[in-house]
């Protein structure tokens, strides 16, 4: 695979900022593996990661989904449970899938749970948390309105959070998508960002910005010409 990534890496031009357009074009032309790989944006922030008032964090529902089937889990019980069910969540339960994690179960991708419910959820706090996969209301995990959220995440919501160096890392699709529906994607995922900054922010905010697919090279975006569309 060496000798493949510096063919492609050869195509770019390291220091030269695209337009989103051009970027994911190069994207789909500089893949050479045979499975469909993720397109991931990479937005380094002009924010302090060790200041609590500074963390950016938040949802996002792409317009032409991740590509990626998502096993959803429900905490909830009674007319919630089938509500959940009926919305098309892969598992639905309450105390039964609370010891089925205990014992070690994590097939699944995100997790919601009814309010009412998270005194029970709470206790898998220290499997779920580190994995991304506790209920959170801050993230629109933690509501009634299971359906809703749901339906969400199967039709391509995905979480952001800040990594260590200010980076939010978040996934705008596979390259198999047309250039139209990756660029639509990426465009929310950037629009959501900078809504999210934090007031204590100061400077430039988005520093810089890169698209790559799971194997291929970053490509970077020329933030001057993507932000005044």
């Amino acid at each position: 695979m060496g000798k493949k990534i510096e063919a492609a890496g050869t195509k770019i031009e390291r220091t030269k900022e695209y337009a989103l357009e051009d970027a994911v074009k190069l994207v789909k032309e500089l893949t050479y593996v045979k499975f469909d790989e993720t397109v991931d944006m990479a937005l380094n922030l002009g924010i302090d990661p060790k200041k609590s008032d500074q963390m950016v964090r938040g949802t996002v529902v792409l317009p032409h989904g991740t590509g990626k089937k998502v096993r959803v889990l429900v905490f909830a019980k009674g007319e919630k449970e089938r509500e959940a069910t009926e919305a098309g969540a892969d598992y639905v339960g309450a105390e039964d899938l609370v010891e089925k994690i205990r014992k070690g179960w994590l097939d699944f991708d995100s997790a919601v749970a009814t309010p009412d419910i998270m005194g029970l959820v709470g206790k898998l706090g220290k499997i779920l948390g580190p994995r991304g996969l506790m209920p959170n209301p801050k993230l629109g995990t933690v509501t009634f309105d299971v359906g809703k959220a749901v339906k969400e995440i199967k039709a391509g919501k995905v979480e952001y959070k800040t990594e260590k160096g200010g980076i939010v890392h978040v996934p705008i699709g596979k390259v198999s998508f047309n250039e139209t529906s990756l660029v639509a994607n990426a465009k929310i995922v950037v629009d959501s960002i900078l809504k999210a900054k934090p007031g204590t922010s100061k400077g430039r905010y988005l520093r810089k910005i890169t698209v790559s697919s799971t194997m291929g090279p970053g490509i970077k975006i020329d933030i001057g010409k993507l932000t005044a569309k």
